[in-house]
């Protein structure tokens, strides 16, 4: 007995779930005559009657009901296997994301470089959505501002980007050369929906420097309605210097503010993710601008 065809073992667990040569024929759109021939050519090769006939339809034999239980799993192997061997065929593919005003051309041109047989891509996030798209494994990598939450990642520093004042053009503020967190006590500031504690209270120097909570600012929905705000008097906020360089609006100032810590850069991947492609690209970030 030679190995069997995995074409035969399949049309015979389909005839034995439909328990009826005809509906199986259709359901495998083959004419009932030539699967009844594999059928018997099956049982030939194996030397045992797999299916008794009746004029109702076909049942498993002793030796059928034995035989389905292990052609299932025969094809189940054979369906990985041809999977398993199309994966390691393809290219390796990292998906790096990465957030406004933060550049990861560099890191990825040079990773391209270096390992041309990967399919190496980019996706822009939302300032609130890197956390989410690496657990969800819609990227690999990605490249964001903190605070973050760290649960479940490996987070690597890349650089500090300094903190400014955002005020509307004619604001007390806006002719200041710098300021200090002081200035800032009574100023409301922009809210954000549904972020993430730490974020909203680093981004709104919530308590402010004397213990009081934050004021509370205008809702706005995205970070573009944040800058409306401001712009029409009702708030200031923080940005980084890099998110403003070069599209500053005309009817907005940014404000050097003395004693405010910058913002981390960092490159973020998920928790115990060690493919080699990855290292590869942590090692080459750790070595390329990210900021404007």
């Amino acid at each position: 007995m030679g190995d069997p065809d995995l074409r035969l073992v399949r049309h015979f667990t389909v005839v034995a779930e439909h328990a009826h040569v005809g509906r199986a024929a259709e359901a495998l759109h083959l004419a009932q005559p030539a699967l009844s021939r594999q059928i018997r050519r099956l049982e030939a090769e194996l030397g045992v009657v797999l299916l008794e006939r009746h004029r109702h339809g076909v049942r498993l034999t002793a030796a059928g009901r034995v035989y389905l239980d292990r052609a299932r799993v025969l094809l189940e192997l054979a369906s990985t296997a041809q999977a398993e061997a199309r994966a390691a065929a393809a290219p390796e593919r990292l998906v790096v994301g990465h957030v406004a005003a933060l550049r990861v051309t560099p890191a990825v041109r040079a990773l391209r470089l270096e390992r041309p047989d990967a399919d190496v891509r980019t996706c822009h996030l939302a300032w609130n959505e890197p956390r989410a798209a690496l657990l969800g494994g819609r990227v690999d990598a990605a490249v964001f501002r903190m605070p973050v939450p760290a649960e479940g990642l490996e987070i690597h520093h890349l650089g500090d980007e300094p903190r400014v004042l955002l005020v509307a053009a004619d604001h007390r503020l806006a002719a200041r050369a710098s300021v200090r967190l002081a200035d800032l006590a009574d100023e409301p500031m922009p809210q954000l929906p549904d972020p993430d504690p730490e974020w909203a209270a680093f981004w709104r120097v919530d308590p402010r420097p004397d213990g009081r909570p934050a004021p509370a600012g205008p809702a706005v929905a995205t970070p573009e309605d944040r800058l409306e705000a401001v712009a029409e008097g009702r708030a200031v906020a923080l940005a980084t210097a890099a998110v403003l360089d070069g599209h500053l609006r005309s009817d907005l100032v940014a404000v050097p503010v003395e004693d405010l810590g910058p913002v981390a850069v960092v490159l973020g991947v998920r928790a115990g993710d060690r493919r080699p492609l990855l290292e590869t690209f942590v090692r080459i970030a750790r070595d390329r601008p990210v900021s404007p």
